[in-house]
Formats: structure tokens, C-alpha cells, sequence
């Protein structure tokens, strides 16, 4: 016989969840629910998804070009590890080219 602890430990594939989002997000998410053909629910977990996904691959690709810029040792090449580390943590137009320098 199972336990009653035992079976309420498990987590659920799904879990329903109820959010207050803004106007103007309301209507994004509708448009892209329209566009694809999903309820707003599913156009939402698409979305956050997504979100979550695009946070991932900045985190992998920052966490590389660090790697990078600490294995570099010639200093030409430590330099240009170094902007794209900048401009990996603060943004491509984070550096601005200056023809000066």
C-alpha cells in the first residue's frame, strides 16, 4: 500500500497558475495568440517559454566569453575577449566605436 506522503510529493506536469499582467502586455500576447492560433493561455506559456530559453542561451554565452577572456593570454586578443565580454554583459552598442583610438 502507498503512502499518502508518498504520492502528494510528486510534482505535476502542469500546475495552474493565475497572473495579473499590464494592458498593453495583454494586448501583445492577444495578437500573438490571434496570429498563431492559440488561446491566450498557451500564446502565455509559449511566450514565457521562449523568455526562459533566450535567458539561458544569454547566461551559456556570457559564461563562455568569460571562459574566453580568462584563458586569453597574448594581449591583442585579451583586449578583444575583453569588449566582447562588455558588450556580452551591457549590450552590443555597450562600446562605442571611437575612430580616435
Amino acid at each position: 500500500m502507498k503512502s499518502a506522503s508518498r504520492a502528494r510529493s510528486r510534482t505535476p506536469s502542469s500546475i495552474r497558475q493565475s497572473v495579473t499582467i499590464p494592458a498593453e502586455l495583454a494586448i501583445e500576447v492577444e495578437r500573438v495568440a490571434r496570429a498563431k492560433h492559440l488561446t491566450m493561455s498557451r500564446a502565455l506559456v509559449v511566450l514565457a517559454q521562449r523568455g526562459v530559453e533566450a535567458e539561458a542561451a544569454a547566461r551559456k554565452n556570457l559564461n563562455a566569453t568569460y571562459r574566453r577572456f580568462m584563458a586569453e593570454a597574448d594581449p591583442e586578443r585579451k583586449g578583444e575577449a575583453g569588449t566582447e565580454l562588455i558588450r556580452a554583459i551591457f549590450g552590443k552598442d555597450a562600446i562605442a566605436e571611437d575612430p580616435i583610438f
